[in-house]
């Protein structure tokens, strides 16, 4: 599966040492030029930015033939204006953005597209992380969400567990 991804999920998952959920997942993960400039910024956490310097084998990093226009998308970071072209040049199975003015753009376009949260719900369906703790950890660095949307996240997953069938032990 080939996932292109925005700044905020990387940064995220590299700050709570889940990143590796990521080749788990989705095999292969491209990012444009201009995300892996933001996530070696000064004001990028240092861990994010070491792990940058030093990129996994399964992060790719490759321009888009085009990106979109500041003036036709003045809404949108620099990030997404070179992800989502990327995205659809090479066909993306799908797209990790978690800017709710980008994740609309790319989906007007036809793409499908996930973020942080929904990375973490995928890898807790699969059995690779206990969803409430993960969570609990991303709660604790800057990333914001509402808290509606905790609630039905952790909700699933409650759903989830309450619904597995026991292996009789």
């Amino acid at each position: 599966m080939l996932v292109v991804a925005d700044t905020s999920p990387l940064n995220y998952l590299v700050l709570m040492q889940q990143d590796t959920l990521l080749p788990t997942l989705y095999e292969r993960v491209m990012i444009p030029p201009t995300v892996h400039e933001e996530l070696q910024r000064p004001r990028t956490p240092q861990a994010v930015r070491q792990w940058v310097a030093h990129p996994p084998t399964w992060l790719t990093v490759q321009p888009p033939q085009q990106s979109l226009s500041r003036q036709q998308f003045p809404r949108l970071r620099n990030g997404e204006l070179e992800a989502i072209p990327l995205a659809q040049e090479l066909h993306a199975d799908l797209l990790l953005m978690d800017e709710r003015d980008g994740r609309r753009v790319a989906r007007d376009r036809g793409l499908r597209v996930t973020g942080i949260i929904g990375v973490l719900e995928t890898a807790a369906i699969r059995g690779l992380i206990d969803l409430p703790s993960v969570l609990a950890q991303l709660q604790a660095t800057t990333f914001y969400a509402s808290p509606s949307l905790y609630d039905e996240v952790l909700a699933r997953d409650a759903a989830r567990k309450a619904h597995r069938p026991t292996d009789g032990r």
